[in-house]
């Protein structure tokens, strides 16, 4: 239960597609969403292969609680290998799409092979389709959702990608509901080399509980607490949306600018959660069972960057905003709405862009190459590239390869703020250790939603802890990671999660969602059991990122972050001390001095024949 118990498996070179049992064991095993995903990639793909070759998989895959009335039910994760590091990759989206393609009556879909025309896959509870996408081919994500839904069915719901992910820019995002996004690592451009345009899907079937009434009584618990505490102190989050967080990362001097040369920004207060609210909010927007409704509906209606759309989020506030110098709300806020109709992810956008931008000051590149000035604060420029990128034009067509590429084309690899090749989230970890040690050990490159630590290093979530300290980080971020995989695999978003389903406790408990989860699955999880099938879906992933090529080599930070001193605000003089962590956290890991799972690591987790199988 929790489960609709039905696979869908679409192979794009014959047309065909048939449904399979979901495998109750590796259900239970991995929960579902990412963890199980993530089972399926390392099962049947070859972690050598091309990402934008045939042989690469796409699998949207769904948890037991996504589609129910567990507060923020609302995701799914998208797995495959990245064509922007060449690990594997799990992009994470909400909205209103993960909930109705599990009421189809799949828990998943896995997409083999490469069409040889552009299609869609229209999926019912009557089953599924492929489509001719000729008509819609080179059309924008709005202008494609909406063509698709008047040719399908109004209530239907669409994942599409725009001309970034049918022009290969290796950051493509997959959006639904128009401007949700399965946004990092390049998903969208698996999609596009794989010519499939859209997956839309309709259906009403109810998702199946083991308790009907628990599940009901647990969950209305848990909203109950939320309303009332909010009725107490509104959540900022409704109020402000996730750009809130520009005055925490300012005020402890994590804020990054100007490609992370500086860790503070000033004009901040221009581009803030409450100067968003105040200029340009129309309403807040929830996801599907959502309670929170951080997500923002925004509207430009002067100057030369008018616009509508949704966002932005703070990390696309620091990404096109501060890191690229830029203090127009209003740019930053088109440029965004840029990135959602081109289908693009807004970080790893901004942070190329700024890396850009810091070898134009420094001579690096020049007016030629570029086409036009570009130096720190430029926002016509901002707006103006995320345009060509996404159509890949000009100087956007070596923007669309990311930062790493770009530097390492004009000899300056240093200037590329990344880890495996993905961009930097909006916090720089000179001034918050705990999430150095995160971007370093991520699987999917540098990320902040593979377990957060400025929720406990900035926020005091569920308990504060100073973000200078080395003390205990390792087992902080080992954990965290462990918790993530399994709100992840559960459906579940980490916003609600973390500060409602977690008990604060020493160790990082998530005794609310246990609840959750046995009473809609039957599983019978107990604590240990429910945080190793967070803690398997991570070694899943480092299994196949070795296979991949990727070891404890990789499991690093650029020079900037360990030898260069934060030059301004709280942390200033501060670098990461990654040496200092990293042994201690491969020491709990149960990996060896070269970032692999130990064979008795990979043996207590059920891994070992899947990994011995990959050699």
């Amino acid at each position: 239960m929790g489960y609709m118990g039905s696979i869908l498996r679409v192979d794009l070179t014959t047309g065909t597609s048939r449904f399979e049992p979901l495998n109750r064991k590796k259900a239970r095993d991995f929960i579902g969403g990412r963890g199980l995903g993530v089972s399926y990639l390392l099962d049947e793909v070859d972690p050598k292969c091309d990402p934008l070759g045939k042989d690469n998989k796409l699998i949207m895959m769904t948890g037991p609680l996504t589609g129910t009335t567990a507060p923020t039910g609302a995701r799914y994760m998208v797995v495959t290998k990245s064509p922007l590091t060449g690990a594997v990759t799990c992009s994470n989206s909400g909205g209103q799409f993960p909930a109705m393609l599990k009421r189809t009556g799949v828990d998943g879909i896995i997409i083999e092979g490469r069409s040889a025309a552009p299609v869609y896959l229209y999926v019912t509870e009557d089953g599924a389709e492929l489509r001719s996408a000729e008509r819609v081919w080179g059309k924008d994500t709005h202008q494609s959702t909406d063509l698709l839904l008047r040719e399908t069915n109004q209530g239907a719901k669409v994942a599409c990608i725009g001309p970034a992910g049918e022009n290969g820019v290796l950051f493509a995002s997959i959006m639904n509901d128009q401007d949700r996004a399965a946004g990092r690592s390049g998903v969208g451009a698996v999609m596009g080399a794989k010519r499939l345009k859209a997956v839309v899907v309709s259906g009403n079937k109810k998702v199946p509980l083991h308790d009907e009434e628990a599940f009901k009584s647990i969950a209305r618990e848990f909203l109950d607490r939320f309303k009332a505490a909010s009725k107490e102190q509104p959540p900022a989050l409704r109020t402000y949306g996730t750009a809130i967080t520009v005055v925490g990362t300012q005020n402890i001097g994590v804020f990054p600018t100007r490609n992370f040369q500086q860790g503070t920004f000033e004009q901040w207060e221009q581009i803030s959660g409450e100067a968003l609210t105040e200029k340009y909010l129309v309403k807040a927007k929830p996801c599907f069972s959502c309670p929170i409704a951080c997500g923002r509906v925004t509207r430009i209606t002067d100057g030369p960057f008018q616009g509508e759309g949704e966002g932005p989020e703070y990390e696309t506030v620091y990404a096109l905003g501060s890191n690229c110098g830029v203090g127009d709300l209003a740019a930053v806020a088109k440029a965004n709405y840029i990135c959602n109709e081109m289908g693009m992810d807004t970080i790893t956008m901004g942070a190329t862009i700024a890396c850009a931008m810091e070898m134009y000051e420094k001579g690096i590149i020049n007016e030629s190459v570029i086409g036009r000035p570009l130096r720190f604060g430029d926002a016509e420029g901002l707006v103006d590239l995320c345009r060509k990128t996404g159509l890949r034009e000009d100087f956007g067509d070596e923007l669309a390869l990311g930062s790493m590429r770009l530097a390492e084309k004009y000899h300056h690899p240093e200037l590329a703020v990344v880890s495996k090749g993905q961009e930097f989230a909006g916090y720089d970890p000179r001034g918050e250790k705990g999430m150095g040690l995160a971007y370093a050990t991520s699987n999917i490159g540098a990320s902040h939603m593979r377990g957060d630590p400025a929720y406990i290093e900035i926020l005091g979530v569920p308990t504060l802890i100073d973000p200078l300290a080395l003390e205990n980080k390792p087992k902080l971020v080992k954990d965290w990671q462990d918790v993530f995989a399994v709100f992840d695999s559960a459906g579940v978003c980490v916003f609600f999660s973390v500060r409602n389903l977690v008990t604060p406790t020493e160790d990082i408990r998530p005794q609310g969602l246990l609840r959750l989860l046995n009473a809609a699955t039957g599983a019978g999880y107990d604590l240990v059991e429910l945080v190793r099938a967070g803690e398997r879906a991570v070694n899943a992933e480092r299994v196949f990122i070795n296979g991949a090529g990727f070891t404890a080599k990789d499991d690093t930070l650029p020079m900037r972050i360990l030898e260069e001193p934060l030059p301004d605000g709280p942390a200033k003089g501060q670098v990461c001390e990654l040496d200092r962590m990293l042994p201690a956290y491969y020491q709990l890991r149960g990996w060896d001095t070269e970032g692999r799972p130990a064979d008795f690591k990979l043996d207590e987790l059920g891994l070992k024949s899947v990994a011995f199988s990959r050699g």
